[in-house]
């Protein structure tokens, strides 16, 4: 009779040790991969207008003929592109992971700011977020847990392990602050990878 329970609630209770440790160490993700492309942002600028002597944009008159030597206008100018302004940069190192890849806080044309990663190339993993932190970035084991010491700022979860992403920081951010950039792992409170970022 005790025989009887016992092995039922020995599988029972292996099946959830199994059940919680594939929930938690997510161990399939070593052979998945995904990539996300997103483009650098731009914003166009006005096209500049030729005006007249009192700053408006220069009209002929009603039924008056082009002027000699110039061509009737075939419509606006193409609007210029004004391209982000780059504040910081860095190149992440491995941390617990095999990483590569650049990091760029940029400035866009709206005053808004973005981390950009460009060549990112890490592994997949659960519950990877993007940290803004305090931190030094420090080679080897040392330097994999430092990051949830001092300040941080989370940016959202990782949109892929590989690509070129970009991740909004928010308006009242004091970029000062903060001096590195982390692949944190939240699950397991661990740094992928890294970057040191300089002005």
């Amino acid at each position: 009779m005790r025989k009887r329970i016992i092995i039922p609630a020995a599988l029972l209770i292996g099946a959830i040790v199994v059940a919680v440790g594939l929930y938690l160490f997510q161990p399939w993700r070593i052979f998945t991969s995904s990539t996300v492309i997103e483009d650098l942002p731009v914003a166009p600028t006005p096209a500049s207008q030729s005006q007249g002597p009192t700053g408006a944009p220069s009209t002929p008159a009603a039924g008056a003929a082009p002027s000699a030597g110039t061509t009737p206008s075939a419509g606006p100018a193409p609007s210029a592109v004004a391209a982000p302004r780059e504040l910081a940069t860095g190149q992440l190192i491995s941390h617990e992971h095999a990483s590569s890849g650049t990091v760029k806080i940029l400035e866009l044309p709206d005053g808004s700011r973005i981390l950009r990663f460009e060549g990112l190339d890490t592994s997949d993993g659960p519950d990877l977020r993007v940290w803004l932190s305090d931190a030094p970035v420090v080679e080897g084991i040392a330097g994999w847990y430092l990051f949830d010491d001092g300040r941080y700022l989370d940016l959202g979860a990782l949109k892929a392990n590989k690509g070129n992403q970009n991740y909004d920081i928010p308006a009242a951010t004091d970029l000062g602050a903060y001096t590195s950039v982390s692949i944190w792992c939240a699950r397991f409170t661990v740094s992928f990878a890294a970057a040191e970022l300089t002005a």
